[in-house]
């Protein structure tokens, strides 16, 4: 069987978590944050998570406002990226 999803959307959701979150009738807000954690973690390390997640919403999430993923994925890009803890000697000296 051959998958259909555009290239962007199968690199963003390569175990295909997100897709089944929208699949999945009467999920709740919890159970689409445990999936959302279970994606990130799965992504491979330095992935550009921002483009991913634009690439879900626009996929799965278009005309699906009420869905919980859809909202939490909208909450992620609106958040914003937290900042990253420099580690050694640069990150114990202020303005380092």
């Amino acid at each position: 069987m051959t998958d259909m999803r555009p290239a962007n959307v199968i690199a963003a959701d390569p175990k295909g978590l997100i897709r089944e979150s929208y699949a999945i009738d009467g999920i709740t807000m919890d159970e689409c944050r445990s999936i959302l954690i279970d994606w990130a973690l799965s992504l491979p390390l330095g992935a550009d998570t921002i483009a991913a997640t634009q690439h879900l919403l626009a996929h799965h999430g278009a005309g699906r406002g009420d869905h919980p993923m859809t909202q939490l994925l909208t909450l992620a890009l609106t958040q914003g990226s937290s900042p990253t803890r420099r580690g050694g000697r640069a990150g114990r000296i202020a303005g380092g």
